[in-house]
């Protein structure tokens, strides 16, 4: 059975970097898109970014020039490195599967889903 699991959230302050993790199971990272999606406190889920199985990456204009997403596939893991973390991107961040190439910032077209890994970030 996949699964995806989160890892690497925490506290920080403003203008601090974090790195999730996403250790997948079941699943080929390189061979599936794997995006980061997050909700915030009280908003809807939103889209961060995605590494397609072709290695495009696609980012959210909020984060673009902050994050960055990398691929280990000996791991079978993907990577959030997020840096000038700014207060609001505080979330609970998540790790998505699907074995598309199209409508990657949809989240109804993702099947597997990890738990999610709280980032707090303080001013």
């Amino acid at each position: 059975q996949a699964q995806l699991v989160e890892s690497g959230g925490g506290l920080v302050q403003a203008g601090d970097s974090l790195r999730l993790s996403c250790a997948v199971s079941g699943r080929a990272v390189n061979g599936n898109t794997m995006a980061w999606f997050r909700q915030a406190p009280g908003e809807e889920r939103e889209f961060v970014g995605a590494i397609i199985r072709t290695g495009y990456i696609i980012y959210e204009d909020s984060v673009k020039g902050r994050f960055d997403i990398s691929r280990d596939d000996a791991k079978n893991t993907v990577h959030l490195h997020m840096h000038s973390l700014k207060v609001e991107d505080t979330a609970v961040y998540y790790c998505a599967s699907q074995g598309g190439i199209v409508g990657v910032a949809r989240e109804s077209l993702y099947d597997l889903w990890g738990q999610g890994t709280q980032v707090i970030v303080s001013a």
